[in-house]
């Protein structure tokens, strides 16, 4: 489709200044207005307005947004994006600060049950005292996997505190166990 030419009147010195300026910017004169136009539609600006204050409101307007999502992306780093690594470390079994907390009580109640132990001497018959340890090595199984389950919580809230991460199932196994014992 080919577009039709109108004329505008402008004064002399206009033209030569708008003739050189539409050299550095493009080929034909109508492509160089339709860009000048573009322009201030585009920002908002009208032809009278001064640059130098708005565009310092934008660019510190910008610098503000962009202070703000560094903490907002540093508040998400803090609060979802490390607690969730240190889970996923734990999850395949990577050695972090809470598993040391962890072997401390374990290692505790083994040493207090060898202790327990070592004070108890009483005589039974063999196969009760035979069935008695294999409930003693299923207990022990249970617990270790109890206690494998238990992990160390740190609260962004008050205190620290311990997760039991075992299914309603498996807790209703372990009661049945104990009640049957």
């Amino acid at each position: 489709m080919k577009r039709r030419f109108l004329s505008i009147n402008f004064h002399h010195d206009t033209v030569k200044r708008f003739k050189g300026f539409s050299r550095k910017v493009s080929n034909s004169y109508s492509t160089t207005l339709d860009m000048i136009m573009d322009f201030f539609e585009w920002h908002g600006f009208l032809p009278d307005d001064r640059f130098g204050k708005s565009i310092v409101q934008e660019i510190l307007k910008n610098r503000k947004r962009t202070e703000a999502m560094i903490a907002i992306i540093k508040d998400i780093e803090k609060n979802q994006t490390k607690p969730t690594n240190a889970m996923l470390l734990s999850l395949f079994e990577e050695k972090t600060e809470d598993d040391d907390e962890i072997e401390i009580w374990t290692e505790r109640f083994k040493s207090q049950r060898l202790e327990q132990e070592e004070q108890i001497e009483v005589t039974v018959p063999k196969i009760r005292y035979e069935r008695l340890e294999d409930k003693m090595s299923s207990l022990t199984k249970d617990f270790s996997y109890v206690l494998d389950k238990v992990k160390l919580v740190k609260s962004s809230f008050g205190k620290n505190y311990l997760r039991l991460e075992l299914t309603e199932g498996e807790i209703e196994k372990f009661k049945r166990t104990i009640k049957n014992l």
